[in-house]
This record gives C-alpha cells, structure tokens and sequence, in this order.
C-alpha cells in the first residue's frame, strides 16, 4: 500500500509540474532598454570634422570603443518588447586624425554632413 501512496505522489507532481508549465507566460517581465538610445535627429546635429569631444556630447559615451581601432565609436541600443520582437538600432562614428570623417549604422547619414559647422 505504501508503494501505490508514493507512486500516486509523483503522479501527482509530475501532474501539477506539467499544469504549472503553462502559467509562465503570466509572467510579468520587465522592458529594459540596454545599450545607447539614439534618434534621427541626434545623428542629424554631426557635421564633417567635428573633434571627438563634440561628438560626444551630441551623441553620449558610445557603448563600446573598438579595441584594436582607436577611431571607430559603436553605439548599440537594444529593447525587448516581448519574446518574438525586439528593437535593435546600431551606429558607428569614424574618426581619422581626431576628427569625424564617417558614418554608418541604422540611422541615414544627415543632409548636411558634409558641411562643416565651421562654414
């Protein structure tokens, strides 16, 4: 008898394990933006042969500097809405002589890069 009563247990835990399964998607989560949140019209204020100190203050401390490039700044930004969707938005600044020279990513270049805010 003691067999059926112990057999019974784990029936009913595997049971409730299996049932219990379907509730995590009840699960509040947290959206967290990671990384550098930039916009269109932050990356429309760089101009051709900005130094880097004017970069940085138009666009914030870039997420990652390139190790082996001293002149290459990543800005990276990362959301999670939900399991199947996610923002993801990447852009680079190029630097030759510790001034601005290009640009790339996920954001158009601006109209007026290649004027500099000297002219």
């Amino acid at each position: 008898m003691l067999s059926n009563k112990t057999l019974s247990v784990w029936l009913s835990a595997v049971v409730m394990t299996v049932f219990m399964s379907g509730c995590s998607s009840w699960i509040y989560r947290i959206n967290v933006p990671q990384g550098n949140f930039l916009e269109q019209s932050d990356v429309d204020k760089l101009r051709v042969q900005m130094t880097r100190e004017q970069v940085l203050y138009v666009l914030g401390t870039p997420l990652a500097k390139d190790t082996f490039n001293n002149n290459v700044w990543h800005y990276q930004y990362v959301f999670n809405i939900d399991r199947d969707s996610e923002v993801r938005k990447s852009f680079s600044v190029y630097f030759e002589n510790d001034k601005l020279v290009h640009v790339s990513g996920d954001f158009e270049e601006p109209e007026e890069f290649n004027t500099p805010l000297d002219s």
